[in-house]
């Protein structure tokens, strides 16, 4: 979590004691704080539960799997494209999302540009991690 989300959280905190009639500082409001504190935590931080594996693992299916190995086994048909196994061998997967929703224009040779919505990008950062296993 970033300043700037934890400066809206303790806004939000000291926003809800006004609107419960707490007096910011007492042990009442401190209480009350931590568990404002928590919902808005919880409330602001990105649910992964919500990504489909098997939703990314069509995707790579449909549009990598010409190029690179997507399983757990066998080697890519393209030499130089990385099994998706080793990706997090080499950087944290997460790391692609930003590239997949402005579009990857590197990575090998002959590879398309993909641009991904924010729900396939989930899915197949998702995938990707199944593969860690």
């Amino acid at each position: 979590m970033d300043g700037v989300q934890l400066k809206t959280v303790n806004r939000k905190s000291r926003e809800a004691l006004k609107v419960i009639g707490r007096k910011p500082g007492s042990f009442k409001s401190k209480a009350c704080s931590a568990v404002i504190g928590f919902i808005a935590l919880t409330a602001a931080a990105p649910c992964h539960s919500e990504y489909n594996a098997e939703a990314g693992k069509a995707f790579a299916l449909a549009n990598c799997a010409h190029c690179h190995s997507i399983d757990k086994v066998t080697q890519s048909p393209l030499a130089i494209a990385p099994p998706f196994r080793t990706l997090h061998q080499r950087y944290p997967v997460e790391s692609l999302e930003e590239a997949l929703a402005e579009g990857i224009t590197t990575g090998h040779p002959g590879m398309p540009e993909f641009k991904l919505n924010p729900g396939q990008i989930g899915d197949f950062i998702s995938f990707l991690k199944s593969l860690e296993k």
